[in-house]
């Protein structure tokens, strides 16, 4: 049985890596409105962390039922 952290951390990863990238990569002019503050970066890299806590977590809780094999 697939745990549902799973396929939700892909989610988030790639958002926040599509966010993070635009955040790196793209115009850095346009954050002149937000007082400089890239808010890309910012949040592409809080939803990627996100992501690697759901698949940390869906590790432990796949470590404690002893790793049975899905059907």
């Amino acid at each position: 049985m697939m745990d549902i952290r799973v396929p939700v951390a892909v989610m988030f990863g790639t958002m926040g890596a599509l966010l993070t990238g635009y955040g790196v990569f793209g115009d850095q002019s346009i954050y002149g409105r937000s007082l400089g503050i890239n808010i890309n970066l910012v949040w592409g890299s809080v939803l990627l962390a996100f992501a690697v806590c759901l698949l940390i977590l869906s590790a432990r809780a796949r470590s404690r039922r002893g790793g049975e094999p899905e059907r």
